[in-house]
């Protein structure tokens, strides 16, 4: 169960090597979680993962989790539940691909949709559905502001984010009053493994502030958290420029 403060004692985290999941964990961990399972292919990088959690006092486990075998989806994360309840499911894996090379190659384009957009989708049903029946817990998902608007440079990406943005809101809608919470999490350019090598846009962030801002957001049982804050406002803007302008934006 949550403690007082709203925080988890037990995190699933789906996408167990990503950069923001696992800075969240460790702040998590210095708070009041103890349990930790890390959902991911079994790579090296997810062992060594997990025994830098261990390290700071959490029992974690390791589970082959693939995002593109749906049809696994269900037998893998029931285990999980199967095995006690989970506080907070956080959501986070997905692939930035590369615009130029994806627009080539729309087997490659296809690959990322399906990654961060149907693999998402399933995942995000099938813990849901646990999360209600145990009638308590939190799904956060990292979403992106690259899907407030298609972009030019990343229009892919983008799209496969607005699709997951809209679907975490509706589920939020639906699992309203069931005791489950559900926050998107709408982070800028994040400083990271996945961006090195590009440009960096304005109002950057560490995947160190975003787990802040995920804190932050469960202690308020927010819906809806942007990293940083300021993006809001940006985005609001950005969102009602008419197309024309925008396009000649250096965006």
């Amino acid at each position: 169960m949550k403690d007082a403060f709203g925080l988890p004692q037990s995190l699933l985290v789906l996408g167990g090597t990503s950069e923001i999941a696992l800075a969240t964990a460790r702040r998590l961990i210095a708070r009041r979680t103890r349990t930790v399972w890390l959902a991911g292919r079994p790579t090296p990088a997810l062992d060594e993962a997990a025994a830098h959690l261990r390290s700071l006092g959490a029992r974690v486990h390791t589970v082959a989790f693939d995002a593109l075998d749906p049809e696994s989806h269900e037998a893998v994360l029931g285990k999980i539940f199967a095995e006690g309840d989970v506080d907070m499911v956080l959501l986070a894996f997905g692939v930035l691909g590369d615009q130029a090379q994806d627009e080539r190659q729309p087997v490659n384009a296809v690959r990322v949709a399906q990654t961060n957009y149907t693999g998402a989708v399933s995942a995000g049903l099938v813990c849901a559905g646990a999360l209600q029946a145990q009638g308590h817990g939190s799904l956060v998902v990292l979403s992106s502001v690259a899907g407030e608007r298609a972009r030019r440079a990343n229009f892919i990406y983008g799209s496969s984010k607005a699709g997951l943005d809209t679907f975490t809101q509706g589920l939020g809608d639906a699992l309203y009053g069931t005791g489950v919470h559900v926050m998107v999490v709408r982070p800028g350019f994040v400083r990271s493994r996945m961006t090195a090598g590009l440009p960096e846009a304005p109002l950057a962030t560490t995947p160190e502030a975003v787990a802040t801002a995920i804190e932050l957001g469960l202690r308020r049982r927010s819906e809806t958290v942007w990293v940083p804050g300021a993006l809001r406002v940006v985005m609001a803007a950005l969102r009602h420029l008419p197309r024309g302008i925008f396009r000649r934006l250096p965006v």
